[in-house]
């Protein structure tokens, strides 16, 4: 069975935190300030995700990962519904997320009611060292999602 449980940002698993966000020092900033989720199978710690406040109304998903062998079960859905919900709890009106401009996680917020509404272009050449490839295509534009509470 799995349980959620709110952690303090320096307890967050940063290598799961990688899986969706390659940049430590990213990481490490929206952890200073964010509302840490983890999700438990067991003892094991199989998902997490991060938010931060934006504003008083507007909050941003800053992370979601689902441990690679974890992954296909529901738990990302199960963690993107609680940040959600934990969101409108925490006085969000508006959600917001960037992600890439294609690939399995577009359609996985699509699905939960997110919009694109802006395409910030050459996000990732711009803000990370190295490039990032998926299914062996560049990641080069960023976009910005919400979803109105």
């Amino acid at each position: 069975m799995i349980s959620l449980h709110r952690i303090p940002g320096e307890q967050a698993p940063l290598a799961l935190l990688l899986e969706a966000d390659p940049s430590t020092d990213a990481i490490a900033r929206y952890l200073a300030d964010g509302h840490c989720v983890v999700a438990r199978l067991d003892d094991a710690v199989v998902g997490v995700y991060v938010i931060k406040a934006l504003s008083a109304a507007t909050w941003e998903l800053m992370n979601i990962a689902v441990a690679p062998e974890h992954q296909g079960r529901g738990i990302g859905a199960l963690l993107l519904h609680h940040a959600i919900d934990q969101a409108r709890q925490l006085g969000a009106k508006r959600l917001e997320l960037g992600t890439g401009s294609f690939g399995h996680q577009l359609t996985f917020y699509q699905r939960a009611g997110f919009r694109v509404v802006v395409v910030e272009p050459d996000y990732f050449l711009q803000h990370y060292p190295e490039p990032l490839f998926e299914n062996g295509l560049q990641h080069r534009d960023r976009l910005r999602l919400v979803l109105e509470l």
